[in-house]
């Protein structure tokens, strides 16, 4: 009851594709900022402003040259950060070639055996880059008037599994 509580957050996903029968390019842009703000009334020194609670940017771009309706050789370019607190410490760069499967028409599934990790952060004694193999599945699906989406985006470094990393959302 001596607690009081406000939050403010937004989130964007923007998508850019172009599907053709012999290749498709598919872009897609993250952002999920969120604030809040905690009044503890028994608290002597109160909290000043909002704090950061979620804070997430993702740009990818994946273009592929199809073998068939549902195999194509391709190359994705992905980047991780966080924009508010930490910009670029750490950031992800993933560079990389292999295969895009697309078994439905709402879901797309990236192994890539030949991938680089670049990672870009302020203590390079905790994150460092490597070569690895990249796995992202994506799917996408519109009912009506509300819009689904879920993405899981992993790294299995080859040097290290401490160099790894997934996010899922």
């Amino acid at each position: 009851p001596n607690n009081s509580a406000g939050s403010i957050g937004f989130t964007v996903n923007a998508f850019a594709n172009k599907i053709e029968e012999k290749y498709f390019w598919r872009n897609a842009l993250t952002l999920n900022l969120n604030w809040v703000k905690l009044d503890d009334k028994d608290d002597i020194i109160p909290d000043e402003g909002f704090q950061v609670t979620t804070d997430v940017f993702n740009i990818s771009s994946l273009y592929g040259y199809k073998l068939s309706d549902k195999l194509a050789v391709s190359g994705l370019m992905e980047y991780r950060t966080t924009l508010l607190d930490n910009f670029n410490a750490p950031g992800y760069l993933d560079v990389g070639v292999g295969i895009t499967w697309t078994p439905i028409l709402d879901l797309f599934v990236v192994i890539h055996p030949l991938n680089y990790n670049f990672v870009f952060a302020n203590d390079t004694a905790i994150f460092e880059s490597s070569l690895g193999a990249k796995i992202v599945a994506d799917y996408t699906r519109q009912i009506g008037a509300i819009n689904f989406k879920t993405n899981l985006s992993a790294f299995q470094s080859y040097e290290s599994s401490d160099l790894s990393n997934w996010t899922w959302t």
